[in-house]
């Protein structure tokens, strides 16, 4: 549970990066932050749901060796995180309509791979699915508010804090499933 707890706090913080730009840029009511927790809520939960299927069906034949590329995968999203890939193109224009569902995509298409990884984690991945999606719906609406008080400048240490926290998951598995753990 505590792996799957990292996970959805690892993977929200694309999202609350992106909201806390937008409530410090677009200071969004109650409405506008709730329409972006949900959409950025609904997004992570989807994506890794999708993963997990492609994991699941690919299982039985890499099995074997499924403790590395869940390492390999998360170690991948974790640097390309702390490279600070996401959050400045959809960050610079307030999310409504079209660009709040392209921002929804484009800050959870690391969920599609983390979720890949989720046969590996030791709890049922529908309830990781929903934690996913609902520490990210609170980090983005918690994002937006914090924005709206302390300006856009904590963005890029919260997406790189994920990035850490994903690099540590992918060792945690890889040490538990070769025995160092």
């Amino acid at each position: 549970m505590i792996a799957a707890l990292l996970l959805a706090f690892a993977l929200a913080m694309d999202a609350f990066a992106v909201a806390l730009t937008q409530g410090a840029r677009f200071r969004p009511g109650l409405a506008g932050t709730a329409t972006i927790a949900l959409t950025f809520g609904v997004f992570q939960a989807v994506m890794p749901l999708i993963g997990w299927g492609i994991g699941y069906a690919a299982f039985a034949y890499i099995e074997a060796v499924d403790h590395w590329i869940a390492f390999a995968l998360l170690t991948f999203l974790g640097v390309r995180m702390l490279g600070g890939h996401v959050g400045e193109d959809e960050a610079s224009h307030a999310l409504t309509g079209r660009a709040l569902l392209v921002a929804g995509v484009a800050t959870s298409i690391d969920a599609l791979a983390a979720g890949i990884t989720l046969p590996t984690l030791s709890i049922a991945p529908l309830t990781a699915v929903a934690l996913i999606g609902i520490v990210t719906a609170i980090m983005s609406a918690g994002g937006v508010a914090l924005g709206r008080i302390a300006g856009d400048r904590w963005g890029e240490w919260a997406e790189r804090a994920g990035g850490v926290i994903l690099i540590a998951l992918g060792c945690k598995i890889l040490a538990e499933h070769t025995g160092f753990l």
